[in-house]
Order: C-alpha cells, then structure tokens, then sequence
C-alpha cells in the first residue's frame, strides 16, 4: 500500500494535506483536535511521538492511517470527495462499513447514470465516525431539515430521543423496503429483525465473534459462549473493539439483556486492551499484553493467517449483531422507490454479505454461512422499552468499573 507520509511528518502538516483525516484522528483518541487551538497546539507534533506519548502503536496506527486515506480517495473518485450536490434531488447521508463503501458507492453512481433520477448523496466509510452525521441531524428542526434517507449501523444515532428518536416519535420515517420476509439464516436464531413497527428498514447485520489464540489461552477452555467469556479465568485476557463504537454498544447492550450490569462489570473485567479489528488479527505478534480471546467483526476473522495460533469460534449461543440500518422519509417514498429498491436489492445484498461478510436481510441472498451459526439480537421489544442512549452509557459505567476492578 502507498504511504501518503511518514511517521515523522507534524500532525498539523498530515492533516492539512488530506483534511478527511482530522475525523480520523479525532476519532482514534486525538478528541482534543475537535477544538481548532487544540489542534494548532498539538498538530505540531511529529506523528509518532504524538503516538508514544498517548501509548499507541506507531505502525498500527500508522497502517491504519494510510488504508483511510487510500480509500477516501478511491470513494473521491466515484463521488466527487463523496458529495454530489444537487437541488431538489433525493438527499442521501450515512456510514457504509469500510470493506463495502467502494463497491457500494460505485453501484449507485452507475444507477444514477442510467436513471433520470437525481441524488445528492454522502456516504462516507465508517472510520469517519458519526459526529458529522450526528451534527447534521442535530441542526434539524422539522422534517425537512433532514436527508431523505439515512443509513448506519448500531445504535447510538437512531435510537437517540434527543437525534433521530424525536423524529421517530412524529412518524416521520417508514419502511419502503418490498421485504415481506428476511433471509432464513436468521430463523433458526428464533429472533425477528422486522421492525413491527415499519418505522425502521434493516439491510444487513455485523456479527461479533470470537478469534483465539490457542497459545495464550494455555490449559484454559476455549470459550463458546458469551456467558463463558465472563469467567473469571478470562479477566485481563480479552481484546475488545471499544473504538468500533456500534458493535462495541451492540455487545455491552446485549451482555446487559442477558446478564445484567454484573456481566456488563465481569466484561469490563476481562479487558486486556482495545484494538482496532485489523490490529487485532496480529495480536499474536504483540511483545507483551497478548489477549488469549479477540471480540472482533466475523469480516476481520478471515484475515488470520492459515496455520498460525489463531483460530476464529462462532460463539455457540449466537454471534452479537450490530444491524445496519437505513431510515426513510415517508413523505417521499413514492418518488424514492426505485433508490429504495436499490439499496435493499439482492445485488447491494451480495455486496454485504460477500465482500463484507455482513449477513444480508434479502432473502434471494446466499449468505454462504453455517445453518448452525446462531445470532443474539437486542430485540424490538427490549429497544422500545429502554432508552438506548441513557442505557448506553449505564452499561459504559459498569464496564468502566469492571476494568479499574
């Protein structure tokens, strides 16, 4: 892969050259950046001693640094530095997961070009972060203030009661979808991702799963189950996606459901460290601090080296799904049927489920999954009767007081 600048360069220099980057910093524990001194202060610092002094590893960070620069370009070229602006068109915003955001892209950009249909879309990968996007829907005050479609995963920005929650309550968004029934793979999990309540549309769902690393587990047992991953002989062996804030929300809200703030703790307790998934697939070449268990997206376990000590494990009781969602404005679904159709086509579907490894809902999609593999999902019931966002941060409290533990 092309380095775009070197570990030496200031912060200040990196940023001023590819200024995508600043959410990227701010987003991987540079939060100071967010504030313009702050970021003239400290951007003046070389990268790498920026790096040391926060404890975070150079070439990781750096590697990571150079694949969201590599891709914001690719994705510029398809959508003119990822906004195409248009009046009166359909307005599109959200976060695609990063290994699908090109081919995702480059399919609507065709459809654009063989319809007569306008859209004004900005659909940025995933590393961005949503506070953009949170912003956006910050600033509406009445439905027209807003996008006409929405799509991100998690939870942290629909079920919000002070974001998109208030416009939920006014009925604003409705499921265009034509998916009368999701895929079968999800059947034998006896779970119902069907929004009962047709506000919400779901496309495809992230699973956390497990990758071990069979020479720091030792004589312990390979957890298969959540519930196994809480003993106490996992504590402090457990490499978590704290910065993957989605699928992070996803697994304490359902460690909550199932266990409890006291699982929530037990969790806390069993943190190592927090990795980004693609340094948790080299885990095994850390110096020190090795997690024996990774909790990391099923798309990243496929990217373990064949032969070496790490082996990924479909957790038996279900793998903890964060759901991509996509937001519809009611009002409008008639002349944004065919954009709808399009996004949850069986050929966006395939895009997910094969690059992505993100299980498709479309049920003409071959996920090419294990019939046994299960999924744990939060359940309408369970999100309509809690608010997400103070829980959130309930279960965050609780998994803070596990690790100082």
């Amino acid at each position: 892969m092309e380095n775009f600048f070197k570990e030496t360069d200031k912060i200040i220099d990196i940023i001023n050259k590819y200024p995508e980057t600043l959410e990227f910093f701010i987003n991987k524990g540079f939060e100071q950046f967010k504030k313009q001194e702050a970021l003239e202060l400290g951007g003046k610092l070389p990268l790498n001693m920026a790096l040391k002094a926060k404890n975070i590893n150079v070439e990781n960070f750096c590697e990571l640094l150079n694949e969201f620069i590599s891709l914001s370009q690719e994705n510029s070229k398809i959508t003119i530095d990822g906004k195409k602006k248009q009046d009166n068109a359909i307005k599109i915003l959200g976060l695609l997961p990063c290994p699908v955001s090109s081919p995702i892209l480059a399919q609507i950009s065709d459809f654009e070009s063989k319809t007569n249909l306008r859209l004004d879309y900005e659909l940025k990968a995933a590393a961005h972060g949503l506070e953009w996007l949170k912003n956006d829907v910050k600033n509406a005050k009445v439905e027209n203030d807003l996008a006409d479609i929405f799509i991100s995963a998690g939870f942290d920005l629909f079920f919000d009661e002070e974001l998109m929650g208030k416009f939920r309550k006014k009925s604003v968004f409705h499921d265009g979808t034509k998916l009368e029934k999701y895929n079968n793979d999800f059947e034998n999990s006896y779970i119902n991702l069907r929004d009962p309540s047709r506000a919400y549309s779901m496309l495809a769902v992230v699973p956390a799963v497990f990758l071990i690393n069979k020479k720091e587990l030792g004589d312990r047992k390979a957890p298969k189950t959540w519930e196994d991953l809480l003993k106490p002989e996992f504590e402090k062996s457990v490499s978590l996606p704290v910065s993957d804030f989605d699928l992070f929300n996803a697994i304490i809200l359902n460690i909550h459901k199932l266990y409890g703030k006291d699982g929530v703790k037990k969790l806390g307790k069993s943190l190592i460290q927090s990795m980004h998934p693609s340094q948790m697939i080299k885990s095994d070449r850390l110096s020190e601090n090795k997690p024996a268990i990774t909790i990391m997206p099923y798309f990243f376990t496929k990217m373990a080296k064949e032969g070496g000590p790490m082996i990924a494990q479909w957790p038996e009781d279900g793998a903890i799904i964060s759901p991509i969602f996509m937001l519809t404005k009611k009002s409008k679904l008639q002349e944004m049927e065919k954009v709808v159709d399009l996004l949850a086509s069986k050929e966006l579907g395939e895009i997910l489920a094969h690059q992505g490894l993100f299980p498709s809902v479309n049920p003409m999609v071959d996920n090419k999954i294990s019939k046994e593999n299960k999924f744990i999902w939060l359940g309408w019931d369970y999100i309509n009767k809690h608010n997400l966002q103070d829980l959130i941060r309930e279960c965050e409290a609780s998994f803070e007081e596990g690790m100082r533990d």
